[in-house]
């Protein structure tokens, strides 16, 4: 299998090289690369993808500015909708899968269910609405897909909630986090690894393919994320200078933000659990996992 993975730099891209690398020939990308892997110039990186010519498409870069893609739309929707249209034309082109990730975001965040695939969508903001075009991008190419949907990502490497709370923990004395937003805190490493066993199983037991959501088990908001984290971090780390006394619960609204975001980022994941017989563990799992990565190694 001869696989080529786009933002190999990101957090799940990261992951990714890992967890591909047991199922064939991988080449990793980024926007810098040569061939071009960057996705501001779509028909250029449809062209390199026909002259690799990959088994598998993977796509784990993307615009996730949320705020940003307020004032720039163009270019969001360039990267996160007509990006993925060329390495969909390119997948059907050469007979490939496309694995491509997407997000909650393409929901508009109310009720307290977790969202199934089949929901209509409707999202809240211009990252989310790009990121729904391109699924429906993928969707209609007729380019045989693997479209995972996730939320709340975490890892070692990278800029994200976690690593910010930590970084605040040992600066302030009182730390304000949102209470009315819920979700699953989910590690790229678990992206990464249901996405090779699930590529696995679609090429060794022809599981169907399509679109799925993928996120740790469990749900919490992300002050109830917060509180783990930081018990946590002080367990393993009593030595460091931790600063804070209390974390206190406050609503979105203690902290407006250009884009709209979704109160409810719920995804229900029994689908992809049963296709591929799986069983998600709990969000905390893979959050005490990054934390001793983090605050454990050398």
């Amino acid at each position: 299998m001869n696989i080529v993975l786009l933002g190999q730099n990101g957090q799940v891209g990261w992951e990714l090289q890992r967890s591909l690398s047991v199922l064939g020939s991988l080449q990793a990308l980024d926007r810098h690369s040569q061939p071009c892997g960057d996705l501001s110039q779509p028909e250029a990186l449809h062209d390199h993808l026909l002259r690799l010519q990959p088994d598998v498409i993977v796509n784990a870069a993307a615009y996730t500015a949320v705020d940003q893609a307020q004032a720039e739309p163009e270019l969001a929707r360039l990267i996160n909708a007509a990006a993925p249209a060329a390495m969909a034309r390119a997948a059907r082109a050469l007979g490939a899968t496309l694995v491509h990730y997407s997000s909650d975001y393409v929901f508009n965040g109310q009720g307290t269910r977790a969202w199934r695939e089949s929901d209509a969508v409707a999202p809240l903001n211009v990252y989310g609405q790009t990121k729904r075009e391109g699924e429906e991008a993928i969707l209609s190419s007729g380019c045989d897909h693997l479209i995972l949907r996730t939320s709340w990502v975490h890892a070692v490497r990278g800029h994200n909630f976690a690593h910010t709370m930590l970084r605040l923990a040992q600066e302030r004395d009182q730390l304000k986090v949102i209470h009315d937003q819920w979700g699953a805190p989910t590690s790229a490493e678990l992206i990464a690894d249901v996405t090779a066993q699930v590529l696995r199983q679609c090429q060794v037991n022809a599981k169907p393919k399509g679109l799925y959501h993928l996120v740790a088990g469990g749900e919490t908001t992300w002050h109830g994320y917060a509180c783990h984290l930081i018990e946590q971090a002080r367990l393993l780390r009593p030595d460091l200078p931790w600063r804070v006394q209390e974390i206190l619960p406050v609503p979105s609204s203690a902290y407006p933000t250009v884009a709209q975001r979704p109160h409810n980022s719920r995804l229900d994941t029994s689908q992809l659990q049963q296709v591929f017989g799986l069983v998600l563990p709990d969000w905390r799992v893979g959050v005490d996992r990054m934390l001793n990565e983090t605050l454990l190694r050398g």
